[in-house]
């Protein structure tokens, strides 16, 4: 150990026992891990403060960082025996006097608890109602443009299943692709043990036309679309937009939430089907180059593999999963407050909840086509 180097000598003095501190007690040695290591473990093996004498006379160098050291150890409490030299008496001073000690913590209380919980229920069944209520318009402003539709938001509607439909494509496509090479590659390492290649058209067929395609597509749709609605609503509120179409007379529900909702619940049946088709794609190419199953035989083999029917169920789950995406996301953006605060927490529960509501809607589907034989 080097002379500059920090540590305790323990010695017995007339007075009882104390502990010597020697050497640099500063920024600069106490910065190295292995030098703040021992010397925490030398105060860890020293008795408590009352019962122990503390001499710092001898001590090259101390700086705050060494005295707040020390003053963590004596719990904020001066010792009963201290020696030490006035510059380093006015050092700990300092130290003691700008240390602010924790709150210590609160008790916990079931009362508390269960208005907690409460507050959070109340916060779920206001945004269930919010959003049933933004159902029910959807309702009747799908109606209003069944008997006027010349007077509806076509504009609208097509600017939106271009942005959220067509522009959805490349990413979709490129995320299918790998996730039907990937599952491709991990099934043939199982059919491969037991001379089942063949199934491969099967399992890929049934999984990812039925189930994954669609849920992939909604995940993927929900996570751009989604915050997307949500953002553009919002800044429009952060803008007061919102309170001047309503000053205007101009509905919320019918220029905003139903052209939103119409182009998702009609592009994502689309989408859908893309994804399943690259994803088929990518599965085909890895089953060529690790089965040699050729994408002839694929391609023949997939239509008596998975009935036709399959690809109905799947674009009829795409269309609720489209529909209940954009209602989250515009449920979402008009509780936007008018603050940008508000916009980032908004986008992110629009997300969240667009991708959980996908996976327990699928779920329901999966249910109830079970039950009924589907």
């Amino acid at each position: 150990m080097t002379d500059h180097a920090p540590h305790i000598v323990r010695a017995d003095t007339p007075q009882g026992p104390c502990a010597q501190l020697r050497g640099r007690w500063g920024a600069a040695e106490l910065g190295s891990a292995k030098q703040w290591q021992a010397v925490s473990d030398q105060l860890r093996d020293a008795p408590p403060a009352p019962t122990l004498g503390w001499d710092l006379r001898e001590l090259q160098w101390l700086d705050h960082v060494g005295a707040q050291l020390l003053w963590n150890h004596w719990q904020h409490a001066w010792p009963a025996q201290l020696a030490c030299t006035d510059s380093q008496r006015t050092m700990l001073t300092r130290v003691a006097q700008f240390t602010c000690v924790a709150p210590p913590p609160e008790p916990w209380r079931l009362g508390e608890q269960i208005d907690h919980l409460g507050v959070l229920v109340l916060h779920g069944v206001d945004h269930a109602r919010h959003l049933l209520e933004m159902v029910g318009q959807l309702v009747l402003d799908l109606g209003r443009l069944a008997r006027a539709p010349r007077k509806g938001p076509w504009r609208d509607v097509s600017g939106h299943l271009y942005r959220m439909g067509a522009t959805a494509l490349p990413i979709t496509a490129l995320v299918g692709f790998l996730i039907g090479v990937v599952l491709a590659y991990l099934m043939s390492l199982q059919l491969r043990q037991f001379g089942a290649e063949s199934f491969i058209v099967n399992i890929l067929g049934i999984s990812l036309i039925r189930e994954l395609g669609p849920m992939l597509a909604a995940i993927l749709v929900a996570g751009r679309s989604g915050s997307s609605i949500t953002a553009q609503i919002g800044v429009m509120r952060v803008t007061e937009e919102l309170d001047a179409m309503r000053v205007m007379g101009i509905p919320h529900g019918f220029r905003l939430v139903m052209p939103r909702t119409l182009a998702l619940a009609l592009a994502m049946p689309l989408i859908s089907v893309w994804t399943t088709l690259a994803a088929l794609a990518g599965g085909m190419l890895a089953a060529d180059v690790s089965m040699d199953i050729s994408p002839s035989y694929f391609v023949q083999a997939l239509p008596a593999a998975v009935k036709v029917g399959n690809l109905g169920l799947a674009m009829a789950k795409s269309v609720v999963f489209g529909a209940f995406i954009a209602l989250i996301g515009c449920h979402w953006g008009l509780r936007v407050k008018p603050n940008t605060q508000s916009l980032g927490e908004g986008t992110t529960a629009s997300v969240v909840s667009s991708i959980t509501m996908v996976i327990i809607v699928d779920a329901l589907f999966a249910v109830a086509f079970k039950n009924i034989g589907i």
